[in-house]
């Protein structure tokens, strides 16, 4: 008769002390979540999702991006994050300081973030609530979510649409010709890294002169 255990897969100690290891980090930020000095902007917050092919910058990162759009926003500026997440939450720990931000996103957990959070999807560029009105922020953040022209040229109506004049675009280097044609950005020195190691090499682009050079 056969072994009945022989179908079963057995996975090696060293994936089962990884697991559980993996369980247990997961249980220590779940409980970091429900503890009083958890910060609901921090990056973290709302872990990344692949499947909704998010990836998120890392700490630094996000800082570089988020400094360099306050500087270019200006006094009083206002600063629309689309699909870049990370950059918005590293906005948010900006406090204070004098400008408005707010998140394009099609991840509905970013509703947390109340009256700042616009569900966006780039299938329907233009499908954007009436109180966003054309032309109406200093600068525009876009990580268009594939590495698609078509993904690209539909985020670039919304940017277009958007925006008074600046553009912050991430994406892959693979996109320098096509994000030249759709929104007339040229790629910068700056190289942003993300959290988890990405196969394609990812880059900035900019159409006005920025501290990323």
């Amino acid at each position: 008769r056969m072994d009945d255990d022989d179908d079963v897969p057995q996975l090696s100690s060293h994936t089962l002390a990884a697991l559980q290891e993996f369980y247990l980090e997961q249980q220590q930020r779940e409980g970091m979540k429900t503890s009083q000095e958890f910060n609901q902007y921090s990056i973290g917050s709302i872990e990344e999702d692949w499947q909704l092919s998010q990836f998120w910058y890392s700490d630094e990162t996000a800082s570089c991006l988020a400094k360099e759009a306050v500087l270019a926003a200006g006094k009083g500026g206002r600063i629309a994050c689309i699909s870049a997440p990370s950059v918005y939450q590293k906005l948010k720990e900006h406090d204070g300081e004098d400008f408005s931000v707010c998140i394009l996103e099609y991840d509905r957990r970013f509703s947390v973030y109340g009256e700042e959070f616009i569900f966006y999807d780039y299938n329907h560029p233009l499908d954007l609530p009436e109180n966003l009105l054309p032309h109406s922020f200093d600068i525009v953040i876009a990580d268009p979510p594939y590495l698609s022209e078509e993904c690209l040229q539909k985020t670039a109506e919304t940017i277009k649409y958007l925006t008074k004049g600046k553009i912050l675009l991430c994406t892959g280097a693979v996109m320098e010709e096509q994000a030249a044609k759709h929104l007339g950005v040229k790629m910068c020195k700056f190289i942003p890294k993300h959290s988890r190691n990405l196969a394609n090499e990812f880059r900035c682009y900019v159409n006005y002169a920025s501290g990323l050079d």
